[in-house]
């Protein structure tokens, strides 16, 4: 009778719903991600596994997965990586139902795309900086990028690798289109002079200045605004020659194994309802539901000089390849 009572046993096990289950992958801060996975969670029911790492990281991992895709969503980070997924045939085109509630500059990230990616926030590159540590050294406040490549700031400049982040790439591709190409690289060069670390995330420079193991850091300033509201003696700066802005963004990925769970977070995250849960979490970037209410602490674009950052040119394979590679060969090679 035992092999009978076994057989009873797995078939119970057999007929049992499988638990139900979503593999994300999130380059935005920490507080974010897991406050979105818990709260998509008690809408749903469907548990969110979560892992953190960089856009360029993440875009690194679905190219390297490709065949066989162990994500299911992309939330989150700068949206240049997610348009190059997009080219590449990493994402699938979903077309949410929610589009219609999305500003334009999110309407145009999902159409730019052939509808492989969405946009969920906008966030603006600035400088964020150390008040006490800069005031205890006597250096200038910032005002403007060609600050941070004077002497004062020697060792005193963080920026994320640009191969690991999106923020890092979003800079290079923001002073390329600012000063043309030379003179970005040119004032690339200057800058390695004066920085001390590149860590793999676009959060981390901004975080060190926080912690005052640096003075200054180029970072989003949604995120200094982040540090700033935890108490530290923190303070963004909107370069005084212009800057550029990501459109962080949303995917789904080719060959999701959890195909429709994927498609119900995604719809979900563009809600104003899960989009508010980015201020709850102490991050100010600018949602995209038009629906969604603006944080008084969030950057105003009205006050911000912004260059027209070509996401057409620099969210394509080749440019950011070709980009990064110069940055390789000519900048983050150099000894310091």
């Amino acid at each position: 009778m035992r092999p009978l009572r076994l057989l009873v046993i797995a078939a119970a096990f057999a007929a049992a719903p499988a638990f139900a289950q979503l593999n994300v992958i999130c380059p935005v801060q920490a507080e974010w991600c897991s406050l979105a996975a818990t709260e998509f969670e008690k809408d749903t029911g469907i548990k969110v596994s979560m892992t953190l790492k960089g856009s360029g990281e993440a875009f690194a991992q679905l190219a390297a997965e490709k065949a066989n895709p162990k994500l299911d969503l992309w939330f989150g980070g700068t949206g240049d990586p997610h348009l190059q997924a997009a080219e590449q045939g990493l994402t699938d085109e979903y077309r949410s139902p929610k589009l219609s509630e999305l500003q334009p500059w999110a309407r145009k990230q999902a159409e730019a795309s052939k509808y492989r990616t969405v946009g969920i926030y906008l966030g603006i590159l600035g400088i964020g900086y150390n008040t006490e540590i800069l005031a205890k050294k006597k250096i200038p406040t910032p005002a403007c990028w060609r600050d941070l490549v004077k002497p004062e700031f020697k060792g005193e400049v963080q920026m994320a690798n640009p191969n690991a982040s999106g923020t890092a790439y979003t800079a290079i591709a923001t002073l390329v289109q600012l000063m043309g190409e030379e003179k970005a690289f040119e004032f690339l060069k200057a800058l390695h002079m004066n920085i001390n670390q590149y860590p793999r995330s676009g959060v981390a420079p901004v975080k060190a200045v926080a912690r005052g193991e640096t003075g200054a850091s180029i970072s989003f300033i949604h995120d200094v605004v982040t540090e700033a509201q935890a108490g530290f003696p923190v303070r963004p700066v909107a370069p005084c020659e212009g800057t550029g802005y990501e459109i962080g963004s949303m995917s789904i990925v080719k060959g999701a194994r959890n195909l429709d769970n994927a498609k119900k977070f995604y719809d979900w995250a563009l809600t104003p309802k899960a989009q508010a849960l980015a201020a709850q979490a102490k991050q100010f970037q600018l949602p995209s539901n038009i629906a969604t209410p603006v944080s008084p602490l969030s950057p105003k674009t009205a006050d911000v000089k912004l260059i027209d950052y070509d996401f057409a040119k620099y969210g394509t394979s080749a440019e950011r390849k070709r980009l990064l590679e110069r940055w390789d060969r000519e900048v983050g090679s150099i000894a310091r």
